[in-house]
Parts: C-alpha cells; structure tokens; sequence
C-alpha cells in the first residue's frame, strides 16, 4: 500500500509559522528578564545620551537607588541631572562631559551628587561614545555612574592620618613643611611677605616631671588649639617636635607678623591647668623670622630657630625677632 506525502497547506504553513514566531516571542520576553532581573541588580547607574537632542534616552533602575530620583523625570528632562550636582562641581561635570566628544571616552570623572533626602554623595561617572553622529545618525554617549563614598571617606581618613599629629591634631612635621615649602616657593616668585615663627614650649620637661605625661599631652593639645584659634585663614600651624610648634604666615608683613606671634604669646599665657587642687600656667618662647634673602626654606627656619633659642637663653617667655 502505498502512502501518498502532500505538501503542506498554506494554512499549514501559517500555522507552523505562527507557533515558531510565538516561541521566538517567548524566547525573548524571557531573554528580556532575565536582562532587566541582572540590570536590577546591579548596583551601578547605566545610562544612554543622545548628544545632538541633549536627551537621556535610557537609564538603569540603579538610578533611583543611587540618587534617590524619579527615572522619569530624568528621561523627561536632562536638567534633572545638573540639578542634582554638588553646586562646586556642576562646571568641572559638564565640562568633563563635553570633553568625551573629543576624546572618545573619559574614565576619571568624579564630582559629588546630592541626593533628593539631601545626602551628599561622591560619584564615579564613566563614558564613551558609542555611537558617532556620521550618516544622520544621532551622537550616543553611554556610560556607567557608582557611588564611591566610602572610598573617598577611606581616601580622606588615610590623609588625615599621614599628615596629622595624632596628639594634637595639627599638621606633622612632614606635612608642615611641604606646605611650607609651597607657601615659600611662591613668595619667592611673586616677591611676596611670609614670616616663620618657632616655638617652644617652656621648662616642658619640668611640667611632665612634675604633673606626668598626661598633662603633659593636654598642655601640647591647648597649646594646638592657641595656634589654631590665633592665626589667620591661609596660615598654617604645625606640632614639628617634642614640645615644638612651628607657623608659616603667608603675605604676612612683618608689622602684622609680630602682632600675631604676641597675640599668641597672651593666649598662651591666658591657659590654666588643675593637679590635685594645684594651678599652673604655661608660657612660650617664640622665634620670629620674616622672608628677607634667604635662598631656601631652611635658611628661613633656621633663622627663626636661632631667634627661638635666644629667647630661651633671655629668660624664657618671650618674643624675639631674628635679625
């Protein structure tokens, strides 16, 4: 017996085509899922600009998380995004922006975000262009945005910690005279005044001998906090050893340079310590040197450490100008 094989109808062949394009269909909302499910889960900001409309035509769920801002709002509106930028930073962010039309792609580009809950946030906000604007195409700069706050938080305690004295707060030796250098460097070249003064705190040993090396610390502690009170904005103020301090006055003339170290000296002066129902007080001997000739910073410090010293040898508790 022999079986007859026809060809599939056109309604066959429909059918089949629709039960193929329905399983494609299934196929891609699945693809789809699991795409959105991995884009919701990441903890990154993915976005999409069309630079000649000046439109962001795509961005992630990550947004909303990171800064706390309506998507649709940003889609519907690109000032949303300069709106949410720290105000110190809006220029330096829209000017990196633009740069990536001529360099392609920018990968150190950091500014800080405020969030709608009013958190200031650091972010890392890297982009390229991934489509270029030839053949009535339009310009799409893609990028990635995260948040980096801890990291920068991290960045700014590892700084405090390497150019901080622990004691006292204020700058450490190393720290102190990098800056100094800075603040010398450009007196020199802009000609200039800038004035050095060294300190030392008076019978110091005398008072750990006596009262132990706590009060001691608080001594050094107040005395950081006299330098910190006293001097102006800009100047800098350092603890450069045991019981020495250090300042650097930039344009500071000479005239003004003195009053500051005497203003100083009484706040000093002023500072009152109680042991076992026992007061004392503690009292400075200050070097002032003002930038004249001198060929580098060392000669300046050096000048007002000799100045430091013959206060100590005139009695202590004084003032003394270096020549």
């Amino acid at each position: 017996m022999e079986t007859s094989l026809e060809a599939p109808s056109e309604l066959e062949k429909l059918t089949l085509a629709l039960l193929h394009s329905r399983g494609e269909v299934e196929r891609l909302r699945e693809r789809e899922a699991v795409f959105s499910s991995l884009l919701g889960s990441v903890n990154a900001v993915l976005w999409a600009f069309d630079w000649e409309a000046q439109r962001v035509i795509y961005v992630s769920p990550a947004y909303e998380r990171l800064f706390g801002r309506s998507a649709a709002l940003l889609l519907a509106d690109y000032g949303e995004w300069r709106n949410c930028i720290y105000p110190d930073d809006v220029d330096y962010a829209a000017q990196s922006f633009a740069d990536v039309l001529e360099k392609g792609a920018i990968e150190a580009r950091e500014y800080r975000i405020i969030r709608a809950d009013g958190q200031l946030r650091w972010i890392s906000d890297k982009c390229f262009v991934s489509q270029k604007g030839d053949a009535g195409q339009p310009t799409i700069v893609v990028g990635i945005a995260e948040d980096i706050t801890e990291k920068k938080q991290l960045e700014g305690e590892l700084h405090r910690l390497a150019t901080t004295d622990v004691l006292t707060k204020s700058s450490n030796r190393r720290h102190f005279f990098e800056c100094a250098q800075r603040e010398f460097d450009h007196s020199v070249q802009f000609g200039s005044p800038l004035a050095f003064i060294l300190l030392d705190v008076d019978d110091f040993k005398k008072i750990n001998d006596t009262h132990g090396h706590q009060i001691g610390d608080q001594v050094l502690q107040r005395i950081a906090q006299c330098g910190a009170n006293t001097l102006r904005r800009g100047d800098l103020f350092g603890r450069i050893g045991g019981e020495e301090f250090a300042a650097v006055l930039p344009g500071c003339p000479p005239e003004l340079a003195w009053q500051i170290a005497e203003r100083l000296q009484r706040e000093v002066q002023r500072m009152g310590f109680t042991v076992d129902g026992k007061s004392f007080g503690v009292t400075v001997s200050q070097g002032l040197a003002n930038l004249r000739d001198d060929g580098n910073l060392d000669s300046l410090y050096a000048r007002a450490d000799a100045a430091m010293y013959q206060a100590k040898r005139g009695g202590k508790n004084q003032i003394v100008l270096a020549d």
